[in-house]
């Protein structure tokens, strides 16, 4: 192997372990620039030396680097890096508090606003609230006509 061919050689290796390194450290995409750089120089320096060497380097980085990209992708995903506990209500976990559902039809009064969210009081306790699109004005006696998540729909009594 000639002289002439070890540098587009050591600069592909090069771009091959900053594509990996771009899949485990998160650089905002510099890495990324950084071996796109690489390849280009790499191939600016094998086309100087013949036209066939350049085709040659550019096939292997067609087939190359989106196979590391698709190994890297299937890698991450399968690390331990990645969550993959699903959140369900087998496992206790809820979106709502317990006692969310009690206040289905409880009676208060609006603390703010609600344009359409806002406060409530109910039985002296300060909660967020939001109405169906109604404009309801401060000191307002509201109702809880719905509970859906963390959410409590309320309307004008």
């Amino acid at each position: 192997m000639s002289e002439q061919y070890i540098i587009p050689i050591v600069l592909q290796i090069a771009g091959v372990i900053i594509i990996i390194a771009e899949i485990f450290l998160p650089s905002g995409g510099i890495l990324s620039i950084l071996a796109i750089g690489t390849f280009g120089f790499s191939l600016f320096k094998a086309f100087s030396i013949s036209s066939n060497t350049g085709m040659l380097f550019l096939g292997a980085d067609v087939i190359m680097v989106p196979a590391l990209v698709l190994m890297g992708l299937k890698f991450i995903a399968k690390s331990p890096v990645t969550l993959r506990k699903t959140l369900s209500k087998e496992d206790g976990v809820v979106s709502q508090k317990k006692d969310m559902d009690r206040l289905l039809s409880a009676s208060g009064v609006a603390v703010t606003d609600l344009r359409p969210a806002g406060a409530i009081k109910i039985n002296n306790k300060k909660i967020d609230a939001v109405t169906q699109g109604e404009y309801i004005d401060k000191g307002t006696l509201v109702r809880v006509i719905q509970v859906t998540g963390n959410q409590i729909i309320v309307k004008e009594e």
